[in-house]
């Protein structure tokens, strides 16, 4: 080509080109490929309103398809709508799912991030923004055309699940609020309430609560310090915390240091003459305080119902039913023909209950006889009675209360087969009183509770029972599976010459809490760094110390005054010199302490099936000269266990990761040789 002709055709190509595109060539697209790292794309993939703020790919997408974008919809959103709901060239699953996060953004928006104490809730706008996300989503998943399993491995259902199970936490929240409310001011708890043009109504049936809870909170608003693990369950459904009004405990009268015998004495004989009036009972109780309580905060799975059999209902309705279930009771429902597996968590309510319980501060007060303590044995159901599932009962220790068990206890309930299988039970007594009698009011407690839901004793929950205790815990557990016989009475005799009036004064007190039977159906037991035969750091100088700031309460003291006054009096055999007084727990955990010598010696119930969890201070020392700073390899060391874990540990063995790995290979291993109970 000759340079004229060259230069002719560059004048040309502008023109050339100006005609091409004007010809249809402006059809033709440029694309170019632009790198996205893999983490980006599923970052991208899986992005929306819930966790950036802004709508998911799969929205744009849609909004894209029917000539609108989110800036668009951000100002003038009923027009986005109307869009949306016209454009007959989009399919229902992604015009109800895109609708469906378009409202929660528009909720989130009309929703503030924190509200004033005097401020209601939430507004009716931000309500009816709330009920339409859920609404939608609701469609999406039931009424769109295919199942929610025929979409199984679909990112897009898991998104509008979320959307669908946020929205259904929001109202729920709300329409308790507004439903408390009305209880409150005399009306039915269970009354519908309105809101906006909306009609919402609950169903708590299925809690079988006591009482109109105080509070609805959402199970993932709440952290926890000190639980290692949070336990949950995916599906469908909000996942909240019911929390109730906390059980009233006994309060003792508190013996102060030089309290006069006197008030003791007058305290007695106050307690003899109740004794009479209390008919029908095995033993002394306040029976205006209840001995057993489930959890004041119990995990609860809410669902928003909409009313109507199509999809056209489900839009036109203005009628909610807010459905209340326990996660641990059911796993799943039939929901319009489709078995759907409820969400829930397992660890919420346990750990709101555990913070807002002040048993740290107020099991100390206990042990040192100061104000606030309590005086009986309190028993507590981690979940909702359950007759088909088997009691694990948990003994705390020394000073301690059921905090001691927060990882063990939120470990079992958080493993699907021990949940399953398991209902969790907790005692909480006062740890300065003689173990002799704890040993007997929580056998009563325990007893009185199992009587009161399961009367006949015929349900699956009375049968092979598992009982775990950790240090002093460990000791009452071990008493309550084993048979007195006359061991402990007669040892009490030999020491004291009683007869006539003061041998039967004694004996009306002392003689239940040194005969005892072993707890029946109790099926396997664990015992936790358990000082089985005391401990000499008891009766060391810092142990006596701890025991001088021991107090026993009034209500104790006059109990028993009486009976130590009258051993005071009667002939020693042994030396003749030492006045004998009520022991406190201290005094009962010293290695030479006479009952712990001789409970030590009684035997196990025949066939029980029992295991030992040992903690080591010093690992470099042999096993059997070691001992975990308070209690020695040799008081824990049980004859005849099945197991025996040695941990590197001090003496909250149970805490550790370790110990919980054993107990629940040890409960694992307890129900594949008791046999499991088909759950619902």
């Amino acid at each position: 080509m000759t340079p004229m002709i060259l230069f002719r055709w560059q004048r040309a190509l502008p023109a050339l080109l100006a005609a091409f595109l004007l010809l249809g060539g402006s059809g033709c697209a440029m694309v170019t490929v632009k790198q996205v790292a893999s983490s980006d794309y599923l970052v991208n993939k899986r992005a929306d309103v819930l966790n950036t703020g802004k709508l998911s790919p799969a929205s744009r997408e849609t909004l894209s398809a029917a000539g609108l974008d989110e800036s668009q919809c951000e100002k003038d959103f009923l027009v986005c709508r109307s869009t949306l709901l016209m454009t007959d060239d989009l399919n229902v699953e992604q015009r109800l799912s895109t609708l469906s996060e378009l409202w929660v953004k528009a909720a989130l928006a009309l929703t503030p991030k924190k509200q004033a104490a005097n401020e209601p809730p939430m507004s009716d706008a931000a309500l009816d923004a709330w009920l339409e996300a859920a609404r939608y989503g609701y469609a999406y998943l039931f009424y769109s055309g295919r199942s929610p399993s025929d979409r199984a491995f679909e990112d897009r259902q898991t998104q509008v699940r979320d959307y669908y199970n946020y929205a259904a936490e929001k109202a729920a929240v709300v329409l308790f609020a507004r439903a408390r409310a009305a209880a409150l001011a005399g009306e039915d708890y269970t009354k519908p309430v309105s809101a906006g043009s909306w009609t919402l109504a609950s169903d708590f049936q299925r809690l079988s609560l006591k009482s109109i809870p105080k509070q609805l909170v959402p199970a993932g608003t709440v952290s926890f310090v000190g639980m290692r693990s949070t336990y949950r369950r995916d599906g469908f459904g909000a996942e909240l915390v019911m929390v109730m009004d906390p059980p009233k405990l006994v309060v003792p009268a508190v013996a102060a240091e030089g309290a006069k015998a006197e008030t003791a004495q007058a305290q007695a004989t106050k307690d003899e003459q109740e004794e009479g009036v209390r008919r029908g009972r095995r033993h002394q109780h306040d029976d205006s305080v209840p001995e057993y309580s489930e959890m004041s905060s119990i995990n609860v799975t809410a669902l928003l119902r909409f009313e109507g059999n199509t999809l056209e209902d489900v839009m036109r309705t203005r009628q909610v039913l807010l459905d209340g279930y326990s996660p641990e009771a059911t796993e799943r429902i039939t929901l319009h023909g489709e078995e759907v597996p409820l969400a829930g968590n397992f660890t919420a309510a346990y750990g709101l209950w555990l913070a807002q319980s002040g048993f740290a501060t107020q099991s100390l007060r206990t042990l040192f006889g100061m104000s606030e303590g309590i005086g009986e044995p309190h028993i507590y159901l981690m979940q909702p009675w359950d007759p088909n599932r088997r009691i694990i009962f948990m003994l705390h220790g020394l000073g301690s209360s059921p905090e001691a068990w927060v990882n063990l206890a939120n470990e079992i309930m958080g493993d699907p087969e021990l949940r399953q299988q398991f209902q969790v039970w907790q005692v909480y007594y006062p740890t300065n009183a003689p173990i002799a009698l704890n040993r007997y009011e929580i056998a009563n407690a325990f007893n009185d509770t199992l009587q009161h839901f399961d009367p006949n004793g015929s349900t699956r929950a009375s049968k092979d029972m598992v009982y775990i205790g950790h240090s002093m815990g460990g000791v009452l557990a071990r008493l309550l599976v084993s048979d007195s016989g006359d061991v402990l009475w007669n040892d009490l005799l030999a020491n004291y010459n009683l007869k006539g009036e003061r041998l039967k004064r004694v004996q009306s007190k002392l003689g239940p809490l040194l005969h005892f039977k072993a707890e029946p159906n109790v099926e396997r037991a664990i015992f936790i760094a358990a000082p089985h035969q005391g401990t000499d750091i008891a009766g060391n100088k810092v142990g006596r110390l701890i025991g001088r700031l021991v107090r026993l309460p009034l209500t104790i003291l006059g109990k028993f005054e009486d009976v130590f006054l009258a051993l005071a009096q009667a002939e020693q055999q042994v030396d003749g010199t030492a006045k004998p007084k009520i022991p406190n727990s201290i005094d009962n955990l010293k290695a030479s302490d006479p009952f712990v010598k001789a409970a030590a010696q009684l035997p196990i119930t025949p066939g029980l099936k029992y295991h030992s969890i040992i903690a080591q201070r010093k690992p470099e020392l042999a096993v059997e000269k070691s001992d975990d700073g308070l209690v020695p390899y040799w008081s824990s060391h049980l004859p005849g266990a099945l197991s025996e874990k040695v941990i590197i540990s001090g003496h909250s063995v149970q805490e550790t990761p370790q110990a919980v790995l054993e107990v629940r290979r040890i409960l694992h291993q307890d129900i594949d040789e008791v046999g499991t109970v088909a759950r619902p």
